[in-house]
């Protein structure tokens, strides 16, 4: 199968293109034929060495976290999914590689792709709808009627977050550029905030949750427009003790990434807020809940832009502009 890998850790360099094996098929393993791979942030960064310690993974390495195609092999104990069934997942960490032909996933992370939606449709979803999921849903418990500010409205996380939180009943208030105001209102946001020309920490008070994607500076503006009781959730870090017990941490990592988020975790208890990492796992089960709010027509996806296979890297450096509004997606047939 034809893949894009990278050799070495490094921001600069490109992808390769090159031939491999077809992967191993384990018992709990479905092969699946990738039509549409999403591109991620994520992606970029893994590229670059930043989760190096991490998610220490062996070079070399077909990069790619999302994946929609047809099953076309079960290994011997799979009951979820036959041969030729269109699947959709985010896969697991340290079996990445969806910027291929072909992928072994475990039928854990997957599930059956929404009739309504192509496979670039839904090549777009998993790691952003799980993302969104498991902030608002799962940590956040947000209920109707509650305040939700979700950062950077027009990203591929937060144009499904806004549909998210809608749906549970929220107020909904986002940031955004001028020019995807439309788009955002569109999609259920109430109160859209032009990020270069007005600061969100004077227009909005007391909310119940926050997600945040930005930098240090408005990850501490964000904890102060919480109520007492809120929860600030970042998928931007900085990391925290209970993550690198997830994770498993080395001691000295566990020390490392303690430190990174004493500054905010103490910030936040004198607010009487709670602060939290989001690292987002693959899922297939909460998968299956996302693709019932799409075939209903609760959630649709948004995509700006689709590349080819051979034009893997165009659509990574397109992401790391960091001006798409939705998701990027690569189609492989």
């Amino acid at each position: 199968m034809k893949a894009f890998v990278i050799n070495k850790y490094s921001k600069k360099q490109s992808l390769q293109l090159t031939e491999l094996s077809l992967p191993d098929v384990r018992e709990n393993d479905i092969l699946v034929e990738i039509h549409a791979a999403g591109v991620n942030l994520l992606d970029s960064k893994i590229k670059a060495g930043e989760f190096k310690f991490i998610l220490p993974y062996k070079l070399p390495l077909i990069l790619g976290h999302d994946a929609a195609g047809v099953v076309v092999k079960t290994g011997k104990n799979v009951k979820k999914f036959k041969i030729g069934d269109q699947i959709y997942a985010r896969v697991s960490d340290y079996r990445i590689g969806t910027f291929a032909q072909f992928i072994a996933i475990d039928e854990k992370d997957a599930a059956l792709k929404p009739k309504n939606l192509s496979m670039e449709e839904a090549a777009s979803i998993p790691l952003v709808g799980l993302t969104a999921w498991q902030a608002l849903v799962e940590r956040a418990k947000i209920k109707p009627g509650e305040k939700v500010f979700i950062q950077a409205g027009s990203g591929g996380v937060g144009t499904f977050a806004v549909q998210l939180a809608k749906h549970l009943g929220t107020v909904v208030a986002t940031t955004a550029g001028a020019q995807s105001a439309g788009l955002l209102k569109n999609l259920g946001a109430d109160i859209v905030i032009d990020y270069k020309n007005s600061d969100f920490e004077k227009m909005l008070h007391n909310y119940d949750a926050v997600l945040n994607s930005q930098d240090q500076k408005t990850l501490e503006k964000s904890l102060r427009i919480l109520k007492s009781g809120g929860k600030l959730i970042s998928i931007s870090g900085p990391p925290t003790p209970v993550f690198a017990k997830e994770i498993k941490a080395p001691w000295f990592l566990k020390i490392v990434l303690s430190l990174l988020s004493l500054g905010i975790r103490k910030k936040a208890k004198r607010k009487n807020a709670d602060y939290s990492f989001l690292f987002m796992r693959g899922d297939g089960e909460q998968l299956s809940e996302i693709t019932k709010l799409i075939e209903s027509g609760i959630i649709k996806p948004v995509v700006d832009k689709v590349f080819s296979f051979e034009e893997t890297n165009d659509a990574l450096s397109y992401v790391e502009g960091g001006r798409a509004k939705g998701k990027v997606v690569i189609k492989m047939k």
